[in-house]
This record gives C-alpha cells, sequence and structure tokens, in this order.
C-alpha cells in the first residue's frame, strides 16, 4: 500500500484534543493510541527541550509510522501496561498529560486481510496484536449461545442479539464459519434495508471488542491514567461509542469506571479530577464531511486535581 501515511488515519478532533491537553513545552505526556501517528507528531510539534513524548500501540502496522526524534519513544505494547511501562522508562513522577483516541484506525478498516470490515470477503480475523491467539472465527465458531446472545448485547447494543445468536449456531453445526462474508450471509436477514449498514457495523463492533478483550483494557488503562498524571495533568480521551464513552465519563466525574461516588464528610463527591468539558466536544460539521468515521466521535477532558 503505497501513501502509507496519507492513508493510515485522518486524526479526529485533533486540534481540539492536543489544544486539551493544555502541553507544557518541557513535558512529559502519553499517546496510548499512536496509530498512523497524527496526534502524537502534532504533540511533539509543541515540545522543547528535555520533553518527551511515549506512544503506545499493539499493532506492528503502526510501527511503520514511528517518528525519528529523540525526544520520542515508541512501546510495543497495549496500553493496559501503562503504568508499567512508565515505570521501566523511569518516569515514576508522573506524566504531564495522556490522550486516548479509542478509535480503530481507519487504516484497519482499508486493510482488507485483516477482517475487520463487512466491506470486504476476508477471514475472520480482527486481531489488533497479530501474535494473539483468538480472532473473531474462534468466536463465533466456540462461544455458547448465550455467551454470543450477551456479547452481541453488550458490546453490540443489538436488541434481537439472541435471534442472530440462534442463526449463528444453526449455520455452524453444519460447518466452520470462516469469511466476514459467511457471517454477513447469516445476520444480514435480520437488519432493515435502511439501518442495515448501521446494525451490521455493531456485529464487527461487538467482535472486534471481544477478540481484543477491549473493554478490560480500557478500564485498566483509565485507572493506571488516574494514578500515573500529575496534578495538572490532563487526561484527553476521543470516544466512540457509548460503552467506551461511559467508561470515560464515569472516571473522570468520579475517579471510578462504574461511576461509584466517593463524597466527603460534607456530602460532596471527591473525583481525581476536575471536568475541563461540562460536555462532550464532536466534531464540526466540515470534519464530518471530510472524515465520516468522526462522526461518532466524543471528546472528554479532564484535569487531574
Amino acid at each position: 500500500m503505497h501513501n502509507e501515511e496519507v492513508t493510515y488515519h485522518q486524526p479526529v478532533l485533533l486540534t481540539q484534543s492536543i489544544d486539551g491537553m493544555n502541553i507544557q513545552k518541557d513535558g512529559i505526556y502519553v499517546d496510548v493510541t499512536f496509530g498512523g501517528g497524527g496526534h502524537s507528531k502534532e504533540i511533539l510539534r509543541r515540545l522543547e527541550g528535555a520533553a518527551h513524548l511515549y506512544s503506545f500501540d499493539q499493532d506492528a502496522d503502526a510501527e511503520r509510522n514511528i517518528v525519528d526524534d529523540q525526544r520520542f519513544t515508541f512501546v510495543r505494547s497495549n496500553f493496559r501496561y501503562l503504568k508499567n511501562f512508565l515505570k521501566y522508562y523511569g518516569e515514576d513522577e508522573g506524566v504531564d498529560g495522556i490522550l486516548a483516541d479509542l478509535g480503530v484506525s481507519s487504516h484497519h478498516f482499508d486493510d482488507a486481510e485483516r477482517g475487520f470490515s463487512f466491506r470486504f470477503d476476508a477471514p475472520l480475523d480482527m486481531r489488533m496484536n497479530q501474535r494473539a491467539k483468538t480472532t473473531s472465527a474462534t468466536i463465533v465458531n466456540n462461544y455458547s449461545e448465550k455467551e454470543l446472545a450477551d456479547l452481541l448485547y453488550y458490546y453490540g447494543e443489538l436488541k434481537n442479539s439472541r435471534q442472530i445468536a440462534a442463526a449463528i449456531i444453526k449455520e455452524r453445526s453444519q460447518k466452520p464459519i470462516e469469511t466476514t462474508g459467511e457471517l454477513l450471509n447469516i445476520v444480514q436477514p435480520f437488519f432493515v434495508r435502511d439501518r442495515e449498514k448501521k446494525e451490521l457495523a455493531k456485529v464487527f463492533q461487538a467482535l472486534r471488542i471481544e477478540v481484543n478483550h477491549e473493554m478490560d483494557a480500557l478500564k485498566e488503562m483509565l485507572t493506571a491514567a488516574t494514578e500515573c498524571l500529575k496534578p495538572g495533568g490532563r487526561l484527553v480521551a476521543i470516544t466512540y461509542h457509548s460503552l467506551e464513552d461511559r467508561m470515560v465519563k464515569n472516571i473522570m466525574k468520579t475517579g471510578s469506571i462504574e461511576g461509584d461516588e466517593e463524597k466527603d464528610f460534607f456530602g460532596n463527591v471527591t473525583s481525581p479530577f476536575r471536568l475541563i468539558t461540562r460536555k462532550p466536544i464532536v466534531p464540526d460539521a466540515e470534519e464530518q464531511e471530510n472524515n465520516p468515521r468522526s462522526r461518532s466521535a466524543k471528546l472528554r477532558i479532564a484535569e487531574k486535581v
């Protein structure tokens, strides 16, 4: 694929998110979702002197976009290990800002072989980390009917998850389901024409979240971010579906993923954060037009107290 940098990923809400980090020229920053490097490059542009940026990505493809800059360290790892790696690199004092753009890079959707998209017929895979064992085919062919239904309901927010799960079980009893096209043929009849694309995307989203343990990883990363930020440091997160958004919103408001409030003696909620955005920032009409994948994006910003 030529033009790798261009086609990799249009950074969503680029200016708003990097402005939201309130960057200090000599600060220490983390981009936990390096991808095409769009956000990281903008952070580096604003740094000077002894400043440093650590960027995480578990996907081998992301390494092609690594920036040659002594102020930059690429960490090929899942962002759930944020705390361990910062400790390893001697950043025990904490960092000044953490950015998370939780969208799957558009590059993944455009790379037919990875099986992330229903636009191409490809093996059911969806692993962000190609070294992992479990693929979406493993799930579709081995999970019980209840496990599949729960998965589609919670991660795909699909109301008819039970019927879809039953159809998958019925089909796989004849022969294993191996490609995105085969899965598509099974689930398509459950969706009405005008909402079909949106609903099919939810099926794929649910499988992708399960394959990559995304919710567990996000929970661990957000908890670690709370501990790793210095007072005055910013947490900046861009989410793309309500499950992620709820977790981000909860941690920023209460310091807990579940949204459990702790109160002081006077009944005031004590949170490790002060909200910078009361309501999420969303892309304007022009950005949504130019980059359709930004349509569901929500940006939230909070400052460590």
